[in-house]
């Protein structure tokens, strides 16, 4: 459907004045009025502020281009932009994805031995926070309703067994201390906001509030409490940041959710939400499958983009979805390329891998709870292990997944699967040194980090990464390139609720520059400077 071009896409300004005022003079000559001051508004002859504040709309059928914007990438923040467009009567755009079906970084796969297959969530796998009462609705939460995907609910402190290389030994005390300080953390960053107190890293911030893990099962405790949600350590992660992210997702007292965490059970995928809710504008002409962008030109004039078969597309507008790691592993080209204020934005934020290794046996015998801590003495080796076989999750599936993050997960994706496979049986002989642990039917793991599509799992915020970084990370280039996904999201990012946002929020200053109605570009910092001169005159 296209939109008629009538008054009500015009604020208060100069074409209703030439009705107003001239319309004979218009009807004698028979001389369409929009085209009229089109026309010498661009030569400079009306340079006044009718002419100049009060954009005329194209007629949105009239683009030289393919289509008037390319969506790049068919995950959240993709299919959440288009499907705000959609909803604002513009449908003249195209999604293009590299993969064989929209999705992104949600991303199921079929696993476990012929006749015992489950499906696997190997990307995002939770919907964190979804309402407290009468308060704001995660958007994740909300198309899990509409489309009635099957969620189990997971107690992240209330179901646990502790392990070391010994085998099971109880320090639940020393984990219920992690998870108090923890909220001390979050509490104390948050509480640096207010006053502009400087931001610093969350290793600093706990060990301002007295918690200094030394043991190995103190280091497990917090790597669960921090590492296993942010997929990279204290010292490679801002203390506020890390608190906001976590206080608008999970704090109903401010602005968040609620603290509940929900995990996909549903045998069609956490991605069917996503599908689903596509299914119910897209056509199949705005869909371009299996299409991986090469390179993308850009000018003040529109977009075009390249693919690796040599075709092309162009388009008055692009927003780039693309994650964070393609950006900063230069696996899609820019020409020219993007100002130095851009990619030191792009390069400033962390790219985190959030790894899940799924083993499948011919029975349990592992745990009874829904988690397990490993305490090794290397900080983050293998550390935390989930049980799916049982009740509300796939009871009898004989599954069971260990998680890794952030460089030790970078790490093993180099390794054959023969080797990581060969290391989580020798940590899970260690965790049950009386039980004689057979090979598993199964086993599989993704490689996220080396994959060109993804290069990571998710965006983390650095102590270094400040607020005009991160309105540059945002920030359109030459007024036709826009970016959009978790990462560019300041209170979600690393969230798919921060993608959805995004995707939404980027779709509408696209369709008011579309129509030339209030048209505004998300402006650049052209430095981004310290908060005070560096003293160098100190001896």
């Amino acid at each position: 459907m296209r939109l008629p071009i009538t008054s009500n896409f015009f604020d208060h300004g100069a074409f209703i004045v030439l009705q107003l005022a001239l319309p004979s003079f218009f009807a004698k000559l028979s001389i369409n009025p929009l085209r009229f001051l089109k026309f010498f508004a661009s030569i400079g002859v009306i340079t006044t502020p009718l002419a100049s504040s009060y954009a005329i709309p194209i007629p949105l059928g009239e683009s030289k281009h393919d289509t008037r914007v390319l969506i790049l990438g068919g995950g959240v923040a993709g299919i959440s932009a288009a499907k705000a467009l959609h909803q604002q009567g513009i449908d003249d755009f195209m999604i293009v994805e590299a993969r064989s079906q929209l999705g992104g970084r949600m991303k199921p796969v079929l696993f476990g031995a012929p006749g015992r297959q489950y499906t696997m969530e190997t990307g995002a796998n939770w919907i964190h926070g979804t309402q407290s009462g009468e308060g704001p609705t995660n958007p994740i939460f909300a198309l899990s309703e509409k489309h009635n995907l099957s969620t189990q609910a997971n107690s992240y402190h209330g179901s646990m067994t502790t392990f070391d290389h010994t085998g099971q030994v109880d320090y639940m005390d020393t984990f219920n201390t992690a998870i108090k300080d923890y909220a001390k953390l979050m509490v104390g960053g948050g509480g640096r906001v207010p006053g502009g107190l400087v931001d610093t890293t969350a290793r600093i911030g706990y060990s301002l509030i007295g918690a200094k893990p030394r043991t190995f099962q103190e280091r497990v405790a917090e790597y669960y409490m921090f590492d296993w949600e942010y997929a990279q350590t204290p010292e490679q992660t801002s203390w506020i940041a890390s608190s906001w992210a976590n206080n608008f997702t999970y704090n109903a007292d401010q602005g968040g959710f609620s603290h509940e965490n929900l995990l996909s059970v549903d045998p069609r995928g956490f991605v069917s939400i996503l599908q689903d809710e596509a299914a119910e504008f897209l056509t199949e002409e705005q869909v371009v499958l299996n299409a991986t962008v090469e390179t993308i030109k850009y000018s003040r004039d529109g977009v075009s983009v390249i693919f690796a078969d040599g075709s092309s597309l162009s388009a008055d507008y692009a927003l780039v979805t693309f994650s964070l790691g393609v950006l900063q592993n230069d696996d899609v080209a820019f020409e020219p390329p993007l100002p130095d204020w851009k990619m030191e934005a792009i390069h400033g934020m962390n790219m985190a891998t959030y790894m899940k290794i799924f083993l499948q046996f011919p029975e349990k015998f592992w745990f009874d709870t829904e988690f397990a801590l490993y305490a090794d003495e290397e900080r983050g080796r293998y550390p935390v292990w989930q049980s799916l076989d049982m009740g509300g999750f796939y009871p009898g599936s004989g599954i069971l997944f260990v998680t890794v993050t952030g460089d030790f997960a970078n790490r093993i994706e180099a390794f054959t699967d023969e080797r990581v496979k060969s290391e989580v049986l020798d940590v899970l002989r260690s965790m049950y040194p009386n039980t004689t642990i057979p090979e598993p039917d199964a086993f599989y793991f993704p490689r996220w980090h080396s994959d060109p599509l993804y290069r990571g799992s998710y965006s983390n915020w650095p102590a270094s990464f400040v607020s005009g970084h991160h309105a540059n990370l945002r920030a359109t280039v030459r007024d036709r390139l826009w970016f959009a996904g978790e990462a560019t999201s300041q209170k979600y990012f690393g969230y798919l609720h921060g993608a959805y946002y995004e995707g939404r929020r980027m779709a509408k200053y696209v369709a008011k520059c579309i129509r030339n109605t209030n048209c505004k570009h998300l402006e650049h910092i052209k430095e981004v400077l310290n908060s005070g001169p560096y003293n160098m005159d100190i001896d």
